[in-house]
């Protein structure tokens, strides 16, 4: 019988870079093949993926591990995604799933609260451009 590869899975705190890159490839997996998120990067990111994980390592290196390796806006590109609350509600589930399946401790509990402070911060933005948000 095959084992599913996060059974296979040792847990560890989050400390360095190539914890953050387990995550967001991992992560960035299941967003491509979840049939409400795939759609949405789908017709954007095509087959360029690596680009994207690679600034998203960056990103999450430095939100959670202070590299300051990140200098970019992540909200104008992310402003222009056709997404509402439950693509956000279901980015934060598959997002806590993945942390939750791969680590523990401090930095982990840490990511949870800034994705979930991202997400509000995003819809809330979307809300003065579109109109009444929906958190």
């Amino acid at each position: 019988m095959k084992r599913n590869i996060m059974e296979q899975v040792t847990k560890s705190e989050i400390i360095t870079d190539e914890d953050i890159k387990l995550l967001v490839h991992t992560f960035y997996a299941k967003v491509r093949a979840d049939e409400l998120l795939g759609p949405v990067f789908q017709p954007i990111i095509k087959d360029n993926w690596e680009p994207h994980l690679n600034r998203m390592v960056d990103f999450w290196s430095t939100i959670l591990l202070y590299t300051h390796k990140y200098k970019d806006d992540p909200m104008p590109k992310h402003m222009q995604l056709p997404v509402g609350q439950h693509h956000f509600d279901r980015w934060l589930l598959l997002f806590n799933e993945t942390l939750d399946a791969l680590f523990f401790g401090e930095t982990a509990e840490n990511a949870k609260l800034r994705a979930a402070s991202i997400a509000k911060i995003m819809m809330v933005i979307r809300a003065r451009k579109d109109g009444p948000a929906v958190l």
